[in-house]
């Protein structure tokens, strides 16, 4: 069964996901380290439980949750993989983290691809990509049945949703996608956020202010 490591990283406190199987193949979703330190973190937690990166994953490309994309690839020798509706953001990167006082060395860009409905093997198990737009363009979740979890990047957090105020961003989407993608899992799947404590599906179903069924 596939584990979750938890890192919260930067000043817009992102949460960064190391996904490691029981032969540790792993995956790095959103290596939002801000500072040489907090990449540090992240390498030596992989190295000492042995694991065998397989790619950098972002769940959109918003600058706060692709900082260390370039240190983490290039450390590791391993691929950064997207959706291709995020191309936006990886193009105008520099200038938003210019904007947003966030230290941003280089942009580097997906060289895999990955679309709704693709899977990523990690040893015997899987995660689902799922596009789910609304947030951002190129918005995808990581979802895992056997394990009961989803990662949502800024889709939806413990009782509240993703802002949809900045480019490409729609509430009426992000409802969809919530809607149609996320509450249709079983309640008991487990909701890991790209901001803040983890939740689930059947309380965000039923108790979430926004989207609330």
């Amino acid at each position: 069964m596939l584990q979750v490591k938890t890192f919260v990283f930067n000043s817009f406190q992102v949460n960064t996901y190391v996904v490691y199987a029981e032969n540790k193949d792993c995956i790095i979703i959103d290596p939002a380290c801000g500072n040489a330190n907090e990449v540090s973190r992240l390498l030596n937690y992989i190295e000492t439980e042995g694991l065998n990166p397989l790619m950098v994953a972002n769940t959109h490309a918003h600058v706060d949750h692709i900082l260390a994309n370039d240190d983490i690839t290039a450390k590791l020798g391993i691929k950064l993989a997207a959706h291709p509706a995020s191309h936006y953001f990886y193009l105008n990167a520099l200038n938003f983290s210019e904007v947003l006082g966030l230290k941003l060395n280089n942009v580097v860009y997906p060289e895999l691809e990955l679309q709704d409905n693709d899977t990523i093997k990690l040893g015997d198990d899987e995660l689902k990509i799922l596009y789910t737009p609304g947030h951002a363009d190129g918005s995808i979740c990581f979802y895992n049945a056997e394990g009961h979890f989803v990662i949502s990047g800024d889709l939806i957090f413990y009782a509240s949703i993703g802002r949809t105020d900045f480019p490409t961003g729609n509430f009426e989407t992000l409802s969809r996608s919530i809607k149609e993608k996320i509450f249709t899992l079983p309640d008991d799947t487990v909701i890991y956020p790209g901001h803040g404590p983890k939740t689930s599906v059947g309380f965000e179903k039923y108790n979430n202010p926004f989207v609330s069924l």
